[in-house]
């Protein structure tokens, strides 16, 4: 049975390398552009002679790749992970990655859980009698996985960001209060906070920064802010400068009411993972400690009633 499930894994690997490498070869046929580009492009100032292995390399291996990542990128766009959602989520979680990136992270993850289920299916069939269809099934749904796991932590990464600028917001919109307070106008009082802050908002406030000082306006600047934090707090505590700023507001008052307000969402946040943790807490008492009291508690009455009887 192993020599069967070897042979069957054996052979789908063969057959998708073939249909890859024939696929490859049928796009490397020359299109229009590629014969029409040396006339309309300027030609470059060194010899072609130099630079023909490195273009061989690229059109074999890197090209190959970037087909491959094509491909699977447009295979999850259909499941249900755009191209759109997943650019919003890189600008959001901080990490730099391109789409490109994230899309090769995604088939390396795909390929572990391929290799994983391959490995697990061999192991199993040493050891006894295993389902082939069955093991192919778990094979692609592994595949599958492992690229979804890549976009799930994508997702987890954006979050966790989100609740660390959540966190330092109040503290952030206290001190911009103080620097606007004590006679400084909005972009000088969050240039001031960018040089005395760390953290994941302040890096959000020195592009913010950043875009002003290339000449964009403030309340645009903001608008910029909000889309790349996603972030509910942050978008009113924009909105509101901005108000503030378009109707003379004094925004001192403005920042301050915020803050006030950052801080009564940051403690209601705390009580409902309290509430969260809480219940929790319950599920090792209820399965596990629960069970273990009636035992001891009913356990010596029925060894009395077995030794009556």
């Amino acid at each position: 049975m192993s020599h069967v499930l070897a042979g069957a894994l054996t052979g789908l690997l063969a057959a998708c390398g073939i249909l890859l490498v024939s696929d490859a070869l049928r796009r490397r046929r020359p299109t229009l552009v590629s014969r029409l580009e040396p006339y309309v492009q300027p030609r470059p100032s060194t010899s072609r002679l130099l630079s023909a292995a490195p273009a061989a390399d690229a059109q074999t291996v890197s090209g190959l790749l970037l087909e491959t990542v094509t491909r699977l990128g447009g295979l999850l766009e259909a499941i249900g992970s755009s191209a759109e959602s997943v650019r919003r989520r890189l600008a959001r979680s901080g990490t730099g990655l391109s789409y490109e990136e994230l899309r090769t992270q995604q088939l390396l993850w795909a390929v572990a859980g391929l290799a994983l289920a391959v490995g697990t299916g061999l192991a199993l069939s040493m050891t006894g009698r295993v389902n082939v269809p069955l093991l192919l099934i778990l094979t692609l749904l592994a595949t599958v996985g492992g690229a979804a796991a890549r976009d799930w932590w994508l997702t987890r990464t954006v979050e966790r960001r989100r609740e660390r600028i959540e966190s330092q917001l109040p503290d952030v919109v206290e001190l911009l209060a103080l620097v606007v307070g004590a006679g400084q106008g909005p972009v000088a009082a969050i240039e001031r906070v960018t040089q005395v802050g760390r953290g994941e908002l302040i890096e959000e406030l020195e592009l913010t920064v950043a875009d002003v000082n290339s000449g964009t306006v403030l309340t645009t600047a903001l608008a910029h802010l909000e889309e790349r934090v996603g972030s509910l707090q942050v978008t009113r505590l924009s909105e509101a400068i901005a108000i503030a700023l378009e109707r003379g507001t004094p925004l001192a008052d403005v920042l301050r009411a915020q803050a006030a307000d950052a801080r009564e969402a940051s403690r209601r946040a705390l009580m409902e993972e309290g509430g969260r943790r809480e219940i929790a807490q319950m599920v090792p008492v209820v399965f596990l400690i629960l069970p273990i009291t009636v035992v001891f508690a009913l356990f010596p009455g029925l060894f009395v009633l077995r030794i009556g009887l």
